[in-house]
């Protein structure tokens, strides 16, 4: 939260908005100072118990009821948009509402020794990941019972571990990282029946060994059914899955669609799944790509994948007419050259979903500035009790004349 002392700035970890706190200061950079609460003096109303280690698994938030934290989410949009994309929102946007418990589907966990979890913020330190709540009872059971096997059979070069499951936890697919000239094999022990499927890599081979089960998931969204490996990105949120690529297909009219990043088809396909005709899928990933392609063999005659980088598909694209864009990149936001090159395209509509507002603000006002009108914003708490949001804007090309 911001804070100001003697006239400077002071981000204060641990506070409320209104609060008046003690804090120590724990590091300057860049003009700002970095502080922590140590004693609340005037509490706010929005104040509940934190967590034990609210700096385990980024829960900044998590001292803040619910209902306060979408506010300050909401917030935190216009507070970009105004100050980073120079677009000042005339309301808040709206936020749609998360279960706070057990909603992570996607973990990248690191690992040291025998200890697995999250690296507490702002340090090297690997936290457990059960007390933070963010993934389900089961999957924290099956990282202890990994722990005690590490422990147990004496296993070392273990550097990082992903998980993967479906909406209803019925697939739990893990893959293991491993550091330079470590054998896959021993690690087999690590197979429970809390998972349905492990692999590992170790990052001098090629080979991705499959250590027991299978090394992907399933889940239904709508009508379309997504297989993906446990590797490939995926919105991370079970409970906001479905809401979300409502959200962004419902934002689509008829005509033709390109989804750039398209990951593994969420709203791609959904659209072809809904018998949407002429729908371009990009995904440069090859782990991506190749679920994507799997995903997309029923709906051959209404989508075609391309997998090559956003930018090597725009560079001989011509211009889209009236197709509707449909953008959701990495934290990064786009590279100048991909937001040059779906200008050049002059697509009619773009959604823009992203989960990092201040790269999301950048690249809408570089839109705006090019004859691009932002239409709509709408949120999603893919993160709760963390300072991070999913924003959707749909944007439209102004004619002129």
């Amino acid at each position: 939260m911001l804070a100001r002392h003697n006239g400077q700035v002071v981000l204060v970890w641990g506070a409320i908005p209104g609060e008046r706190v003690r804090a120590r200061i724990e590091r300057s950079g860049k003009g700002v100072l970095f502080a922590e609460t140590i004693e609340v003096l005037a509490p706010s109303p929005d104040r509940r118990p934190a967590l034990p280690d609210w700096r385990c698994g980024g829960n900044v938030l998590a001292h803040v009821t619910y209902e306060r934290q979408l506010e300050i989410k909401s917030a935190i949009i216009r507070d970009a948009f105004a100050r980073i994309g120079r677009l000042p929102l005339h309301a808040p946007p709206d936020v749609a509402p998360s279960p706070e418990q057990g909603y992570r589907m996607r973990a990248r966990l690191h690992a040291r020794g025998p200890r697995i979890g999250f690296m507490r913020e702002g340090s090297h330190d690997i936290c457990a990941v059960g007390p933070t709540g963010q993934l389900l009872p089961a999957t924290a059971t099956w990282i202890e019972e990994v722990e005690a096997r590490l422990r147990g059979n004496a296993l070392t070069g273990l550097t990082s571990v992903e998980i993967a499951e479906n909406v209803a936890a019925s697939e739990r697919a893990c893959h293991l990282e491993l550091a330079s000239g470590s054998s896959a094999h021993p690690f087999a022990v690590l197979a429970t029946e809390s998972i349905t499927g492990l692999s590992a890599q170790a990052v001098d081979q090629r080979e991705v060994v499959t250590l027991a089960g299978r090394s992907w998931v399933s889940d239904s969204v709508g009508p379309l059914v997504l297989t993906r490996d446990v590797r490939a990105f995926f919105q991370g949120n079970r409970f906001l899955l479905d809401t979300l690529v409502q959200h962004v297909t419902a934002l689509v009219p008829d005509g033709p669609v390109v989804d750039l990043y398209a990951g593994v088809g969420p709203f791609g396909l959904s659209l072809a799944a809904a018998g949407r005709a002429s729908v371009t899928l990009v995904e440069g990933d090859p782990i991506s790509g190749r679920d994507l392609e799997e995903n997309a063999r029923p709906y051959a005659a209404l989508a075609r994948v391309k997998r090559f980088s956003v930018e090597e598909f725009l560079r001989d694209l011509p211009r889209a007419g009236e197709s509707t864009f449909i953008v959701d990149p990495p934290r990064t936001g786009m590279s100048r050259e991909a937001v040059k090159l779906v200008l050049a395209a002059e697509p009619a509509r773009l959604i823009y979903v992203s989960c990092d507002v201040a790269t999301l603000a950048r690249d809408v006002r570089a839109f705006v500035d090019a004859s691009y009108a932002l239409e709509q914003i709408t949120a999603f708490d893919l993160f709760p009790n963390t300072a991070h949001v999913e924003s959707v804007c749909l944007l439209r090309r102004q004619r002129n004349g």
